[in-house]
């Protein structure tokens, strides 16, 4: 006779108040002894926690993001006599559309089929397909439970764009990823994917290394990068503004900005130049859906702010931008800026951007290309403003210059579209009252 089990959570080690990541199961499914039931990640390892018995999921008493520690609850099971798989072979009659269809033993017989058949032989893999484990995998952001799954399906976690926290892949990830290549969308096609692996080099041959491993975030944020540089085709329009005015204006501001407490700097009348343009020019403000047939029009303006920390680039968003004032901009800016850099951002800091500013107008150069913040569309990239000669009204006169660059995804915007928002963007920031239209 079956009966209801409270599964808790074992001795795991030295860890208290560990984060749940995963969960792999839910009620009414069928599991086996030592199937993942969840998976938990700490600061110093993830693991994926087994069913200690077989049977049927009656409810679950844990959900993503809770934090657990040993003998907490997980799940309330009905425990059964036979082993579960033994009722019934489960047949994977899609994997398009990820579904698992249960087929009787009974009627597999009467259409003869037998289920003892010798084991059917691997699918056959292009030379040029990635494998896991054998390429960027191994430095996916994935739980183990996840990894297997994407080994049972032939995925490369190093292609795939992970949409849980921190950027973690999730099965849902694998399966949509799965879903688009079976649809047609292949990675491989006309060989524009078929990069070769970089030959590996023993440099201490050459004299003394040294060997420092990336930080998390480094490793996180140059997944991020190189999936939006080899996915997204970028193009950079470059312009620049007078912003001779405005800086004369922001100067005039520094002492009553001063006696609030806050640091104004131009960031803050990018934000606002921006955000002016945004309104103008929609499809900047918008996101290409994962199908690729419709672009999805966002109806509110979240800016972010790349910062660079001793740890890498992290990209705080300034959250309904076109509601603040300048003050207010400039402050939440400092207030990002200084809980980054501590380390206390949460992902709430980091998530629901529509555009990002990068500056360098601080440290110097005269122009880059930044790579679009994906699923954005756009970014602009702003380098040191000079004092430069400018004829008007018939001599030269001294103007301070301020060269930009906007990169930009070719799918969603042309190029009269990129060169018009430049345009605009150099109108607004060499007179700021436009924003007052």
């Amino acid at each position: 006779m079956a009966k209801e089990r409270e599964i808790q959570l074992p001795d795991i080690g030295d860890f208290d108040s560990v984060d749940v990541i995963d969960v792999a199961v839910g009620p009414g499914d069928k599991i086996k002894k030592e199937d993942t039931l969840i998976t938990l990640e700490s600061d110093k390892a993830t693991m994926d926690i087994p069913s200690p018995a077989a049977g049927i999921v009656k409810k679950m008493l844990v959900k993503t993001g809770d934090k657990i520690s040993q003998g907490a609850p997980i799940l309330i099971l009905e425990e059964t006599a036979t082993p579960v798989d033994s009722e019934a072979t489960t047949v994977n009659a899609s994997l398009a559309d990820s579904e698992v269809t249960t087929v009787n033993a009974s009627k597999i017989d009467s259409e003869a089929t037998t289920i003892n058949a010798a084991p059917r032989p691997a699918p056959y893999v292009r030379n040029s397909a990635q494998i896991v484990g054998a390429s960027h995998s191994e430095k996916a952001h994935a739980s183990p439970s996840v990894r297997r799954f994407a080994r049972e399906l032939g995925v490369d976690l190093g292609l795939v764009y992970g949409t849980g926290p921190k950027g973690r892949i999730l099965k849902d990830d694998i399966k949509a990823f799965t879903k688009s290549m079976l649809s047609g969308n292949k990675l491989n096609r006309g060989g524009a994917f078929g990069l070769p692996e970089t030959p590996p080099v023993d440099f201490s041959k050459f004299g003394e290394i040294e060997l420092k491993p990336l930080s998390r975030i480094k490793r996180l944020g140059g997944q991020s990068l190189h999936r939006s540089w080899i996915t997204v085709p970028h193009v950079t329009q470059f312009d620049e503004a007078d912003i001779t005015d405005l800086e004369e204006f922001r100067k005039s501001k520094l002492e009553t900005a001063k006696k609030k407490g806050i640091k104004l700097t131009l960031v803050s009348f990018l934000v606002k130049a921006v955000v002016d343009v945004l309104h103008e020019m929609p499809e900047f403000n918008s996101s290409l859906s994962t199908d690729g047939e419709n672009i999805v029009l966002k109806k509110y303006f979240h800016i972010g702010i790349a910062v660079n920390t001793d740890n890498g680039l992290v990209v705080p968003v300034i959250k309904d931008a076109d509601q603040k004032g300048l003050f207010d901009i400039a402050s939440e800016i400092s207030t990002l800026t200084d809980k980054v850099r501590a380390g206390k951002f949460t992902p709430a800091d980091l998530q629901g951007g529509c555009f990002t500013i990068s500056s360098l107008g601080g440290i110097g150069g005269t122009g880059f290309t930044p790579i679009v913040n994906a699923p954005e569309v756009a970014i602009l990239g702003v380098s040191r403003s000079v004092m430069k000669p400018v004829y008007q009204n018939g001599e030269f006169v001294p103007r301070l210059i301020l060269p930009f660059a906007l990169s930009y995804d070719h799918r969603v915007i042309d190029g009269v579209s990129g060169a018009q928002f430049t345009q605009h963007l150099s109108t607004v920031l060499t007179d700021i009252r436009h924003i007052l239209l």
